[in-house]
């Protein structure tokens, strides 16, 4: 019948443009083991696995966990193989053999490590050509987190900048962290806190900064938002047909279906508001992780969790000034991609050298080593003891990465000799600032890495 020719041509067409994508000498494969040779090594995507890459002793991990950070369904060896999937996959490494369960492709290549990324970039993820704003580079960053927490306010925003410029540290980005806004979902600056917020922002301005502010695609089901939205479908429902409530970090909440055009497009109309009537130049775009969209039902119908946190991960592409510490398969794109939160400690500052270098190889080159001296809040708590050399360490470990962001206010927890090292960091990347930029701007247009590791 007509309708069965319809549907033959369909598949016939899908099969066609799957192949297509595969690439030349690519196969397909839904369960591989490769005996891995002596003096040939591989690399996973799992950002916050970059400390065990390249693999060398026992390893798993399965994507359908984002494990607190970016993932790509990438694996790259030194001898230019790659395997790719736009779907999860398990993978397990032991005993110099790798074991692949899911649908993947297979490229055999040859060469290097760089060659599987080459092929890898300009098959999978080529670069878009565009990089976020060049500030992110240039400059180093603020965020508000550590010195606020949840009491983000006017008073104490504006004297964290002054602090800033009168400790002799140059304005850069300044991030406005959680509870800055009136409810989850509900995207207007909290009326108790910030008197007036539209002046802030231009004294932030004056002051030579550019003001990001952080925001999640939760909605609170105790306000107004949520009412509203709940009756234009925009929420993301369990199999009762009602608005799914998900728990994650600040208790639980409403999801936004970014499936749906007109969700996204919503989602969208309030962030542009926050540009539009207060000067908000961009925004820290947090979860997106896979967990929250587990057992979910949504506009597409067969969304899976990787394809919320992608779509997710698209609305960053309508803000050059934006952050995303969450993604699924948006390498190559002119995203900010940050490190997951990390502790006050020296085995964790140990982790952003390999855990950028990864990210790099996974075409998310735009990337930035947390927070200096770790971003875990509860580290900075009244009674934490601080490690000034730590904050210093870290301090000079970001001053030649892509990216440099404080939140620790340095000249607050550090005596004068400590301060003094901050600033010549600060300093040392100054020097740097333009042969940084130009490293970004050449990923941005050929899908090279910023940092590369030394098999690169």
């Amino acid at each position: 019948s007509s309708a069965i020719r319809k549907i033959s041509a369909r598949l016939l067409i899908g099969i066609l443009l799957s192949h297509a994508a595969i690439g030349q000498n690519a196969s397909l494969h839904e369960y591989m083991e490769i005996r891995v040779k002596k003096n040939t090594y591989w690399w996973a995507g799992v950002i916050n696995h970059g400390n065990r890459m390249p693999l060398s002793g026992p390893y798993q991990a399965n994507f359908n966990s984002n494990y607190g950070n970016q993932v790509q369904p990438l694996m790259l060896s030194s001898k230019g193989e790659v395997i790719w999937s736009d779907h999860p996959y398990q993978l397990e490494y032991s005993h110099r053999k790798l074991k692949i369960q899911g649908p993947v492709q297979y490229y055999k290549g040859g060469g290097t490590l760089r060659d599987a990324y080459e092929y890898a970039s300009r098959t999978y993820f080529p670069p878009s050509g565009k990089m976020p704003d060049s500030l992110l580079f240039t400059q180093p960053q603020y965020n508000t987190w550590i010195e606020l927490i949840y009491d983000q306010n006017q008073k104490d925003i504006l004297k964290y900048a002054r602090d800033i410029i009168a400790n002799g540290l140059p304005p850069g980005v300044l991030m406005i962290d959680d509870n800055w806004q009136e409810d989850y979902g509900k995207w207007n600056f909290h009326p108790g806190r910030f008197p007036d917020p539209g002046r802030m922002i231009d004294e932030l301005h004056e002051m030579g900064f550019k003001v990001m502010v952080w925001v999640c695609p939760f909605v609170s089901p105790d306000c107004d938002v949520y009412r509203e939205i709940m009756n234009d479908k925009y929420l993301l429902t369990n199999n009762s047909g009602e608005p799914a409530i998900v728990r994650w970090w600040n208790g639980a909440s409403a999801l936004l279906d970014l499936t749906n055009p007109d969700a996204f497009a919503w989602f969208r109309s309030q962030l542009d508001h926050l540009v539009d009537e207060y000067g908000v130049d961009g925004f820290k775009l947090d979860a997106g992780d896979f967990e929250y969209y587990a057992d979910v039902n949504s506009f597409k119908p067969d969304a899976t969790p990787q394809d919320h946190s992608e779509a997710f991960g698209k609305v960053g592409l309508f803000y050059p000034l934006n952050e995303y510490r969450a993604m699924w398969k948006m390498g190559g794109q002119p995203l900010a991609e940050r490190l997951r939160d990390k502790s006050h400690s020296f085995d964790a500052l140990q982790l952003l050298i390999p855990n950028m270098l990864t990210a790099g190889l996974m075409g998310y080159y735009f990337s930035c080593p947390d927070m200096i001296g770790g971003g875990e809040f509860t580290a900075f708590l009244d009674d934490a003891v601080l490690d000034q050399e730590l904050i210093v360490r870290s301090a000079q470990c970001h001053a030649l990465m892509p990216m440099m962001q404080f939140s620790v206010a340095p000249w607050r927890v550090l005596d004068d000799t400590h301060f003094e090292a901050i600033k010549k960091s600060v300093a040392i990347r100054e020097a740097y600032k333009d042969y940084i930029l130009e490293l970004a701007v050449n990923a941005s247009k050929t899908g090279e890495p910023i940092m590369k590791p030394m098999e690169y």
